[in-house]
């Protein structure tokens, strides 16, 4: 059956087509076609300039006009319809400083970065492949576009993408294009950190992640960004959840100041300090109240680091997952007292102790010392005379 994305896009390009003009499937989603790979992320390119698109669709939206790029609105789904285009120089080695419309498939392909990604697939299902994007996919290479010191000048991220590619297909980069890696590497240093976090974040959770920390070792391309890409470290790692992957690049650099260099969200950080924090307690044996610190998923990404890195502990996850859930109970915040309730049931004065006081139940519930119930701790309270 074919995808709704799909059949919209046909039927955008069928009435482009019937206007009079061309237009095509492009980009990755005939890569992945190609590879017989789900991909609903389907971008089109026509000889039609923007405003020629926005006469023949009723509803468009003006999301990059000036690159040509029209978003179509076709049976409520978004389709981006892009003008055939080329591209002047790049002085800064990530923007062109100009674009120029063209009408000419061909010259909008040859721009782009690499044979695999510069197809495009006709609304009857056939390829037009002038770069030998499918032999070089058959033959499992990631191959630039041209000349690749030209492309990688062009957009220096595209070093990076390769090497996102390669870890993504388990594919290898053809030798031509990693030498204009190896020699272009410092380049990478000139794209913003947003964008580099991006591709590295698809590195780290793609199907085969040691593949391309290793390329990024042999490329010259870790030199020049934060962190040290070992890939003897990424062996056993396998995960799609990207917070998993940064916070996994930071335990084997020991470093969770990466994710502030990498502009991470600071969603990320608290994610990976309780992981990184976790991970600790389970090496060094984990206590009852330690795991009411730590909810499921973060015990469970904690564990998960231990076998990555070989590490032997004492419990299975399955004993550990059971330890948790028979707690009494499952946060410090169902803890049935209150600072409060203490400084009432005490003569002292406000200070330090309360905390103290408080951990010390907590303690006492998690271990089955006390019933985590107002009364039972305050009769517990005045038993263990700890108010002095």
């Amino acid at each position: 059956m074919i995808p709704k994305q799909w059949q919209i896009a046909i039927d955008v390009i069928n009435q482009i087509e019937h206007a009079g003009f061309e237009a095509f499937i492009v980009g990755g989603a005939v890569r992945d076609y190609y590879l017989t790979k789900e991909n609903n992320d389907i971008d089109i390119a026509t000889s039609a300039l923007p405003q020629e698109i926005q006469a023949i669709f009723p509803h468009t939206i003006d999301v990059g006009i000036e690159h040509g790029t029209v978003l179509v609105l076709h049976q409520n789904e978004p389709i981006e319809v892009t003008t055939y285009r080329t591209e002047s120089t790049y002085t800064d080695h990530r923007r062109p400083d100009a674009v120029h419309f063209v009408r000419n498939l061909a010259e909008d392909l040859k721009r782009r970065d690499f044979t695999m990604n510069a197809m495009a697939l006709s609304q009857s299902g056939d390829f037009i492949d002038l770069f030998d994007g499918c032999k070089h996919i058959d033959e499992q290479l990631i191959c630039a576009v041209g000349n690749a010191e030209e492309r990688f000048k062009e957009d220096a991220l595209r070093m990076l993408r390769a090497v996102r590619f390669a870890a993504q297909l388990n594919f290898k980069i053809d030798d031509q294009t990693f030498a204009a890696i190896q020699k272009q590497a410092a380049s990478i240093e000139l794209i913003a950190m947003e964008r580099i976090q991006v591709e590295l974040s698809k590195i780290f959770t793609s199907q085969f992640p040691t593949q391309g920390i290793h390329y990024m070792q042999e490329s010259n391309l870790a030199k020049h960004l934060n962190g040290e890409f070992d890939s003897k470290a990424w062996q056993y790692f396998q995960s799609e959840n990207r917070q998993v992957g940064w916070t996994y690049f930071c335990l084997v650099n020991n470093e969770l100041a990466l994710l502030t260099q990498y502009r991470c969200s600071n969603k990320d950080k608290q994610f990976a300090k309780q992981v990184l924090e976790a991970y600790d307690c389970l090496l060094k044996g984990i206590e009852k109240i330690e795991l009411l610190y730590f909810d499921v998923d973060i015990l469970r990404t904690a564990y998960q680091f231990t076998q990555w890195q070989q590490q032997t502990i004492n419990v299975s996850w399955e004993q550990l997952q059971q330890q948790k859930l028979t707690l009494p109970i499952q946060s410090a915040k169902e803890l049935a007292i209150t600072g409060q309730d203490v400084m009432a049931w005490s003569h002292k004065k406000r200070g330090p102790w309360i905390k103290e006081m408080l951990d010390t139940s907590l303690r006492a519930v998690v271990n089955g010392d006390v019933v985590n119930d107002k009364q039972k701790l305050k009769e517990w309270f005045h038993a263990t005379n700890v108010e002095g």
